[in-house]
């Protein structure tokens, strides 16, 4: 079973070994590029399976104000990534799933989550959907691994 937290202290090593296969990592990344450009109101956090780090991903509290599409007053989902040793066990869509819950209770303020998944990713895509993310029916074209779906979760 799958607890999601904020990121401490305690997890710096571990999340600094956590991977993303070579196919993926033009979507996510790695942990150091994604702390490097991680903004300043980014909120990392961390999924785990019992005391173990299994997957990273970040909330961005002022999302909005560099995406247009994002609705003011909105979070933003990203670099959600699950360790590539730790893939398709579950995980990945066990966290999207606890992710409405999860922030109604860590971000109650907030009404709205966006995030972007390439269109590459098809895989992604469909967890997104299956668990609350509904299609804006738009595109980012600002992504560097190509255009990406738009996608949103109401959270209350």
């Amino acid at each position: 079973m799958i607890k999601i937290e904020k990121f401490s202290e305690e997890y710096v090593e571990q999340v600094l070994a956590l991977k993303v296969s070579d196919e993926q990592l033009k979507f996510v990344g790695t942990v150091q590029e994604i702390f490097e450009n991680m903004p300043e109101t980014g909120h990392k956090h961390v999924v785990l399976v019992g005391d173990e780090v299994v997957g990273l991903f970040v909330i961005d509290t002022v999302y909005s104000e560099n995406y247009d599409f994002c609705s003011e007053g909105a979070l933003g989902l990203r670099a959600f990534f699950i360790d590539s040793r730790h893939q398709g066990k579950g995980y990945g869509k066990s966290s999207v799933a606890a992710l409405k819950l999860y922030l109604q209770q860590a971000y109650s303020q907030y009404r709205k989550i966006y995030l972007t998944v390439n269109c590459k990713n098809p895989s992604a895509y469909r967890c997104y959907l299956k668990y609350g993310f509904t299609d804006t029916d738009d595109l980012y074209l600002g992504g560097a691994a190509g255009p990406q779906y738009i996608m949103l979760m109401e959270t209350a």
